[in-house]
């Protein structure tokens, strides 16, 4: 038997409480649209154009030049940093899965000894920074500097990315954890066989946020690294930047013959790239990932 059930009828407030949120939302768009299309366009644009930044964004396709991707592309420095992202991305993520994986799923044990005591100690380095200094002499000792190593290992567990996932291992129904350890499971066997099959969601959400931290990262690379050769993706866009403030043509003739603006904005599309590719797969967890991970803290 179905029940019907008649429509809800919504107020004048509620009419108009929803028109702001379409007029905010559509306000939104553009604001994210019209930068990323000014982007898009002016790394697209000829070096005979002339005209104003606005008119450039209407130019028409058949207008366009890819002589800036041409030239990246083509440029040893450019493949190198970017293949210098990609491996810091990707020892960086399993690296910091590797470690926050366990270390989440041991606290959401609540009849581990000393819980609330390692909670503490988790906690105490997220609320006070011990500074450049003390983290520059660590990684020193450590034999990480002028390594990639340096770039990822010292920031491999967030304190933030830990309680997360270890709010979704509590949400996990007890009965199924218990009933494995009545049939003799071990505690790896558990997370290895059960825990992280129902935690994809979570998985993948902490691993976009690692990989976004770890692909955007500037500050370590610039401290650690001394090695052109290894110097990853933004270093080289900063000094684009850098190198073109003081003379533009030094770019040009670094890159070819594509106006340093079409370069520097080819640059940015590039390195958005990966994150463009990898978020659509990931976004149906990541709603979920999130939402599950911080019902418990």
């Amino acid at each position: 038997m179905k029940v019907k059930t008649s429509p809800i009828r919504l107020t004048a407030s509620d009419r108009l409480f929803y028109s702001l949120i379409n007029i905010f939302l559509v306000m939104l768009f553009f604001v994210i649209a019209v930068p990323l299309w000014s982007t898009v366009t002016l790394s697209f644009r000829p070096n005979d154009f002339i005209g104003t930044n606005f008119e450039g964004m209407f130019l028409a396709p058949w207008k366009w030049s890819n002589a800036a991707y041409k030239a990246l592309l083509g440029n040893n420095g450019f493949i190198i940093a970017f293949a210098n992202s990609l491996k810091i991305i990707f020892f960086g993520v399993a690296t910091a899965l590797f470690f926050t994986i366990p270390l989440a799923y041991s606290l959401s044990i609540k009849t581990l000894p000393g819980r609330a005591v390692l909670v503490i100690i988790i906690l105490i380095p997220h609320m006070f920074d011990v500074g450049i200094i003390p983290s520059f002499l660590m990684v020193k000792n450590l034999g990480l500097i002028d390594k990639l190593a340096a770039v990822f290992l010292p920031t491999a567990v967030s304190t933030y990315n830990v309680l997360i996932m270890k709010g979704f291992f509590e949400g996990i129904p007890v009965e199924l954890k218990e009933s494995a350890r009545i049939d003799g499971a071990s505690e790896l066997y558990l997370l290895m066989r059960i825990i992280i099959p129902l935690s994809k969601p979570i998985i993948l959400t902490i691993g976009l946020f690692y990989g976004v931290t770890f692909w955007n990262d500037f500050f370590h690379p610039m401290l650690y690294l001394n090695s052109n050769h290894l110097m990853p993706l933004p270093i080289l866009l900063r000094n684009i930047l850098i190198a073109s403030g003081m003379n533009e043509f030094v770019e040009v003739n670094a890159f070819g013959e594509a106006p340093v603006q079409s370069i520097k904005a080819a640059s940015v599309f590039l390195a958005a790239i990966p994150m463009i590719i990898a978020y659509p797969f990931i976004q149906k967890y990541f709603s979920k990932g999130t939402l599950l991970g911080s019902i418990k803290g």
